[in-house]
């Protein structure tokens, strides 16, 4: 069978602005299992362009694939996008088979089945084991059923199988490197990059966080071998820049140390980029020389609010002080600190932007990346707001930089104006211009530069955009009535370990078995 992987061309800002592009790491999970369980696998990469979507179906259709798999990593704001490629896709060639898979998908299946008819099947949770699972009952002629972590129409009404396990050990499946040109991809000022994990999930509860629950339990790979996998990528495909897209690669301090070791053993000098929680700083005070020494050059810090209320509110399970000190020493082991600050949790006034600001000049980060929150439905912060006003209903605007929600006291004109001054402020304040120009640092200079020119296009950008765009007024439209009921049951998306299941006919025979002994 003939699989083909599509990443489609995200509308995100982010992925206009930078001309660089990062390779699709979740359809590069799912290739590697695909090519070993002997399926002929290709990628589309729609974001190099980006394609427009008629060049994508072209191309898509030449390939004679049997099987087309989608998804992408900012699944909500590409949800339409992918829709109407699979739409398309149906219309051009009714007989091929669309899988659907990412967070969106894995808890909207019900939503997106009804709706949608171009999807045929959703893969909900990780897509490794289950997308090579349900290709594999396909090609062998048995139905979905036969899958945990499947959805699809039975009658043409949406059904769903049992929830998948989570995948214990990540090293049991590899990435499909293989199905990318290296060359083509970068990062951080045209360095040669990657996207990679070196764990999944989260212990922590944030409220808001989208990505918890979809993974269901942290858990990290084998630091050894993972230091390997990175190294060789270096010496065979002069990949120099390694983007982390874990939620806390971190979160085990034994495991991170062993893995900085096993890097700085491998001695390929790669530079590394990534986010992690401003605790998990502060505890590896002693060990942040390895930080630097493995390559690591900037972390990216949730610091959500000022306020400590707020941050006891949403379950960030951080302080103030705590967020402070991370900063100070990351910036002592010349690593950069970028702080991401995220507006509209609750009805701000133009007094709490004021105070944001100036706990902001106070933690004195190196970059600054300020957000708006986006609550996602199957997370416990939205039923909390879910009787607020949505103002933007263009799903592909729901990406964490655009206003979605309404605030009664303070206008969105005005919000992106605080927004965007303290984004001015922090960067071009005399100390962070001295950091850009005077580093001491030139893997700091480098990174600071770059984010200067690239956050400088995305800021006017984002004003241009504001401007021309259309947004409610004078909403009635409540968050519950566009997306639906909360789905936060449902926030786990996997099973951590399946209970073994003993058919009934064996627990007889053993009973029966037990009875003749006791006769005999």
């Amino acid at each position: 069978m003939n699989v083909l992987l599509i990443n489609p061309p995200h509308t995100a800002i982010g992925s206009r602005i930078p001309r660089e592009q990062l390779p699709p790491l979740g359809l590069l999970s799912v290739g590697g299992p695909l090519l070993d369980a002997g399926f002929t696998v290709r990628l589309l990469d729609a974001e190099f362009g980006p394609m427009p979507e008629d060049a994508i179906v072209r191309e898509a259709l030449a390939a004679m694939p049997d099987l087309v798999l989608m998804g992408h990593s900012g699944s909500t704001s590409a949800h339409d996008t992918i829709m109407r490629l699979a739409a398309a896709l149906k219309s051009a060639r009714p007989g091929l088979t669309v899988v659907y898979g990412g967070v969106y998908p894995t808890y909207h299946w019900e939503d997106i089945l009804r709706d949608y008819p171009q999807v045929d099947y959703i893969v909900r949770g990780e897509g490794e084991r289950t997308a090579t699972l349900l290709l594999q009952a396909l090609r062998d002629g048995a139905g979905p059923a036969s899958v945990d972590g499947i959805a699809w129409r039975a009658s043409g009404v949406p059904a769903s199988s049992a929830p998948a396990e989570m995948i214990r050990n990540l090293d049991d499946y590899r990435i499909g490197w293989e199905l990318i040109d290296h060359s083509r991809y970068s990062y951080w000022g045209g360095m040669r990059a990657v996207v990679v994990q070196f764990s999944r999930g989260c212990p922590y509860l944030c409220s808001y966080c989208g990505q918890r629950g979809f993974w269901t339990q942290w858990r990290h790979r084998d630091p050894v071998k993972f230091a390997k996998e990175l190294a060789r990528l270096k010496r065979e495909h002069g990949v120099t820049l390694i983007n982390f897209a874990d939620e806390l690669p971190t979160g085990s301090r034994k495991a991170w140390k062993a893995f900085l070791e096993a890097l700085i053993a491998e001695d390929v000098g790669l530079t590394l980029v990534g986010s992690t929680r401003a605790g998990d700083i502060v505890r590896d005070a002693d060990i942040l020389h390895l930080y630097k020494q493995a390559g690591v050059v900037r972390f990216l810090l949730g610091i959500e609010s000022y306020d400590e209320a707020m941050l006891k509110t949403i379950k960030k399970g951080a302080s103030m002080s705590e967020d402070r000190q991370a900063i100070r020493l990351l910036r002592q082991h010349g690593i950069i600190s970028m702080a991401t600050y995220v507006v509209g949790f609750e009805e701000e006034t133009d007094a709490d932007y004021w105070h944001s600001l100036k706990h902001l000049l106070h933690y004195d980060p190196d970059q600054i990346q300020m957000l708006y929150v986006t609550p996602h439905r199957w997370t416990p912060y939205f039923k909390t707001v879910e009787e607020r006003k949505v103002i933007e209903t263009d799903a592909a605007k729901w990406d964490y930089k655009h206003q979605v929600l309404e605030t009664t006291r303070v206008p969105p004109w005005r919000i992106l104006l605080w927004v965007k001054s303290i984004e001015v402020i922090m960067q071009l304040r005399p100390k962070a211009i001295l950091r850009v120009l005077l580093g001491k640092d030139r893997h700091v200079r480098h990174g600071m530069r770059w984010y200067t020119r690239m956050g400088r296009r995305v800021w006017f950008h984002e004003i241009a955009e504001f401007i021309l765009g259309k947004r409610l007024k004078n909403s009635t439209l409540t968050l519950r009535r566009f997306w639906g009921a909360s789905l936060e049951q449902h926030e786990e998306s996997m099973v951590k370990r399946k209970r073994s299941v003993i058919p009934i006919e064996a627990v007889q025979a053993v009973q029966a078995g037990r009875k003749e002994q006791q006769l005999t």
